[in-house]
């Protein structure tokens, strides 16, 4: 497997790294049944630990697809693993700079991962 698909599955388990951080130890079983309910009562660092959650849900979809196309129409492999690399890079430091409620730091990094996804797209042109 490449360091893009080894990217990609990196990718799809951030979301649960983020959840994980905030269920421990608060989460209960008794949240499980109306965890949506539970998610609305979240504070602080464990409310932008879920956002994060969502937010990483969101950006993979795109992030799979522009590995998966760049790849498939012959985009040398050192770009991919290198745009796919610092995806992966700019994706951790979004959830941790959420985490940490640094806004502009977060957003930064959010742009950064962004730029990456478009580049590996770009590059398949």
């Amino acid at each position: 497997m490449t360091v893009a698909y080894w990217c990609a599955f990196v990718a799809a388990l951030l979301p649960y790294v983020w959840s994980m951080s905030w269920r421990w130890p608060v989460y209960s079983f008794k949240a499980n049944l109306s965890p949506r309910r539970f998610e609305e009562t979240l504070t602080g660092w464990r409310q932008r630990a879920h956002w994060a959650h969502l937010n990483a849900f969101e950006n993979f979809p795109p992030f799979v697809a522009a590995v998966i196309i760049a790849q498939q129409l012959g985009v040398p492999q050192s770009t991919v693993d290198r745009l796919a690399l610092a995806f992966i890079v700019m994706r951790v430091a979004h959830g941790v700079f959420y985490l940490a409620n640094i806004g502009v730091l977060r957003s930064l990094a959010f742009a950064g991962g962004a730029v990456c996804t478009i580049a590996i797209f770009l590059s398949a042109v």
